[in-house]
């Protein structure tokens, strides 16, 4: 999802541009000022509670904004991410957001800020009063609203500075002018952010063959903590000792060991265009703490693929490998084979779900040749980075 907040002064111009931004790049507008005006309209609760606060110029307190937002955050499903229009106000907002955002297993990817001296705020928000016969446009409330922005709002921005994703945007000249210094640096934001891709199915249904052959193809980082961990068991590291028993066995290694060889990975390639992830996560526990991670590093899963292969054609794989020269320890062994498919339907098939719910997993058939199987794979990667660009 592509998430932007449109930050600046009362009359800076936010709400033009976010109608703009809202049709280029197909998001849900979000404006606290015009759902609340919507409520007042309406006389309902919220809208009663907060209309003898705006008239004063003041700020519309937590509690009712955050029932609002979530309320259309949730109702609008069909978009490419929101455009917060007035929101954050305050630092305290900024925490609120991220934790709604963080429910929905996404982020806030910038903050745009229209920068506008005071004395053009007030000449464009008094004519507006005039055009558009709005209350809350008197020289008095205006004044006000300016302060308020001065002294509450405007530390927002050190939030988001902190975190590297706060823009000022000069706000001076023609609409044209000021929407193509924000698309220039969200078109920027979007080309820098990760893609991430989770490779799943059952052990044999040829993850790691497709794996890396998406990798080269999206130019991403391929990480098979399988891999890793058998380099490290050759090697006799103490990670590696830790991890062979459990890999010999089929069972699936402590996560403390995948989360240090993926972190080392990704801490090794800090130019990537993104990764993909076979091999983890296997559990409904690890999906979590992948997302946690990726989360560290302000960025999360793009999408899912999962190759759909039955039973029968894993355990001919699998069986079929253990008599050719790149065999695992494993795959000599009927039972554990066995127990290894037992263990993804057990565990392992619980994360698809995880994804499913997400609205990110896409499933395609893994039984044909190779090059078959890649095609199906590489349209539905491109299928769902259409979606966040």
């Amino acid at each position: 999802m592509l998430n932007i907040a449109l930050f600046g002064p009362p009359g800076a111009g936010k709400g033009t541009q976010s109608k703009m931004l809202v049709e280029k790049y197909n998001l849900a507008y979000i404006s606290t000022g015009d759902i609340l005006r919507a409520e007042i309209a309406e006389g309902s609760e919220l809208g009663l509670q907060a209309k003898d606060i705006i008239k004063q110029g003041g700020l519309v307190p937590d509690e009712i904004i955050v029932q609002i937002i979530e309320e259309r955050i949730t109702s609008n499903t069909e978009v490419n991410g929101f455009l917060f229009d007035g929101f954050p106000r305050t630092t305290v907002q900024a925490y609120i957001l991220e934790g709604l955002l963080l429910k929905l297993n996404t982020k806030l990817d910038c903050m745009l800020s229209l920068e506008v001296p005071n004395e053009h705020l007030k000449n464009r928000l008094l004519k507006r009063s005039q055009t558009e016969n709005r209350s809350d446009d008197t020289e008095e409330v205006i004044n006000v609203r300016i302060k308020e922005y001065d002294t509450k709002t405007a530390p927002v921005a050190e939030f988001y500075e902190e975190k590297e994703i706060y823009h000022p945007i000069d706000g001076m000249g023609d609409v044209e002018e000021i929407f193509g210094r924000l698309t220039s640096v969200v078109d920027q934001t979007v080309e820098r952010s990760w893609i991430n891709m989770v490779l799943l199915g059952p052990p044999g249904s040829g993850k790691g063959t497709q794996g890396r052959m998406l990798a080269k193809k999206f130019n991403l980082v391929y990480i098979s903590t399988g891999h890793l961990m058998r380099q490290e068991i050759k090697k006799g590291t103490e990670m590696g000792i830790s991890a062979k028993e459990y890999i010999e066995k089929g069972d699936i290694v402590p996560d403390e060991i995948a989360i240090k060889l993926i972190e080392r990975q990704i801490k090794t390639h800090p130019d990537a265009n993104g990764f993909i992830f076979k091999g983890f996560p296997r559990t409904i526990v690890q999906a979590y703490i992948l997302d946690g991670l990726l989360r560290k590093m302000q960025s999360t899963i793009t999408t899912a693929l999962e190759l759909e292969v039955s039973t029968l054609e894993s355990i001919k794989r699998l069986a079929a490998r253990g008599k050719t020269f790149s065999r695992r320890a494993y795959d000599a062994d009927t039972d554990i084979i066995i127990h290894r498919l037992e263990q993804y339907e057990k565990r392992s098939s619980k994360v698809s779900e995880y994804y499913d719910k997400q609205n990110k997993i896409r499933v395609v058939n893994g039984v044909g040749n190779e090059e078959d199987i890649f095609e199906h794979l590489s349209q539905s990667v491109s299928e769902a980075l259409k979606t966040i660009r």
